[in-house]
């Protein structure tokens, strides 16, 4: 007659150990697990870095165009300078990382006369440990003219000014550079770039 068979004790077990993972399949899958992380996570870690510090330069890149179309809109001085605790003033630095302030120059002496003159706050790099974003020079202000020339810049040898943009630790290839010249023109670099100044 039909119907499914009777397993013995001796079946069961056959089953049971025809289900299981050997000892040394388990040690092989967890080799190649361990392998696969070593390799992506460096990885992973450097797309996180390195997206995150051009984020940042691109928005102080941003933040000085639309300085200087303002300065070109308006038809008068348009200054950004770093920003104290309460973003209300300029504090005397040449490190940014605090965040920095966009202001109606109407006094022409980098300075805010009035809260009604703020155009834009930009807040600090918001990464644990902090960024660090340091002009040369010494430049603790950038003013930008109605013609869109940046005014009382410092004499430089190559003309320009280089903002630079450190992690913390500092690693070459998540550095980020931005060079401003005196004409207004921008642009940005990586440490990697051929031919570039950013270090």
């Amino acid at each position: 007659m039909g119907g499914s068979p009777v397993r013995t004790p001796r079946d069961w077990q056959s089953v049971r150990v025809q289900a299981g993972f050997t000892m040394t399949e388990l040690l092989v899958t967890m080799g190649i697990a361990a392998m696969l992380m070593a390799i992506g996570v460096p990885s992973y870690r450097y797309v996180t870095y390195s997206n995150r510090v051009s984020t940042e330069i691109n928005s102080l890149l941003g933040d000085m165009q639309y300085a200087r179309s303002e300065a070109v809109k308006e038809g008068q001085a348009v200054s950004m300078c770093p920003a104290s605790s309460d973003y209300s003033a300029c504090v005397a630095t040449s490190s940014w990382e605090s965040g920095w302030i966009i202001f109606s120059d109407i006094n022409n002496n980098h300075t805010i006369a009035s809260s009604a003159n703020i155009l834009r706050v930009r807040q600090k790099l918001g990464s644990s440990p902090q960024d660090t974003l340091v002009a040369d020079n010494s430049m603790q202000f950038v003013t930008f003219n109605r013609e869109g020339f940046a005014t009382a810049f410092p004499s430089t040898p190559n003309g320009f000014v280089t903002f630079k943009l450190h992690t913390t630790p500092t690693k070459a290839e998540w550095s980020r550079c931005l060079q401003i010249f005196s004409t207004g023109m921008m642009n940005t670099e990586r440490t990697t770039d051929p031919q570039g100044n950013c270090s």
